[in-house]
């Protein structure tokens, strides 16, 4: 969330409510550098909702930043995304994590929603639908909203992708060249119904032709390879590698 005091109260509230049946759940919200009360509304729903936890960004980071702040914190196996503005309906969580769930080999790594009916401005799908248009023929990634904030993956599959700024854009492609299986479902799509968009056309086709070339380079360079261990000697223990017993976040200056 960023800027979204109108819509935080009524949004995660209705988180809860929608994904009841998927507990225990933790909902975690990143607040990207918000200006207004977004933050204060947050921490006074924790009281009523012992699941939410509130991550800040001291200053505005931008989306693939945020959701890479809420992923590593998460500590659930499953982990599913949306965006804070209210557009993407909370009901449709729990069809998302639904294929997930029910992948008994293992082999899907990411949900991706694709949107129906959009309430954006026409200048908006079109030119979605001109950046969708031009991802997949060059990724082909197989999905036409590869932008949709509703998605659900595995947590450490996640965590293996190549992080840049922007990346969330590219979760279809990033997830197929690591080997994942990736569905596609359906979702709805709302107005906003307070706030404001926090990008532009413009914005988005600065970068996106930018990314595009990057992610598709990465795409290029990937090597797979599958590595056979040899069966170890009988006196050859294995040397056990102590976990920490804190993780501590350390920020540079300069």
């Amino acid at each position: 969330m960023r800027d979204e005091a109108e819509a935080a109260s009524w949004l995660i509230d209705e988180i809860f409510t929608t994904c009841a049946a998927l507990a225990p759940l933790e909902v975690i919200v990143v607040d990207d550098g918000s200006r207004d009360g977004t933050v204060a509304q947050v921490r006074a729903l924790m009281a009523r909702h012992p699941g939410l936890r509130l991550l800040a960004h001291a200053q505005s980071a931008g989306q693939s930043a945020a959701v890479h702040s809420g992923v590593l914190a998460a500590r659930a196996a499953l982990v599913c995304t949306m965006d804070g503005d209210g557009q993407n309906p909370p009901a449709d969580l729990p069809r998302l994590v639904a294929p997930l769930l029910a992948d008994a080999a293992g082999r899907v790594g990411l949900v991706a929603g694709q949107r129906v009916g959009r309430k954006d401005t026409f200048a908006k799908r079109l030119a979605s639908r001109f950046a969708n248009g031009l991802r997949g023929w060059l990724l082909k990634d197989g999905t036409r909203d590869t932008g949709c904030g509703l998605k659900a993956f595995r947590r450490t599959a996640y965590v293996a992708l190549p992080y840049f700024d922007h990346m969330h854009r590219y979760l279809p492609a990033l997830f197929n060249r690591d080997g994942w299986g990736v569905v596609l479902v359906d979702v709805g799509h709302r107005e906003r119904a307070a706030g404001r968009s926090k990008y532009t056309n413009l914005q988005r086709a600065l970068v996106g032709l930018h990314d595009l070339v990057g992610v598709a380079w990465l795409i290029r360079r990937r090597k797979k390879a599958v590595a056979a261990e040899w069966p170890a000697l009988p006196h050859a223990a294995p040397v056990p590698v102590p976990e920490p017993a804190e993780w501590r976040l350390e920020q540079t200056h300069g």
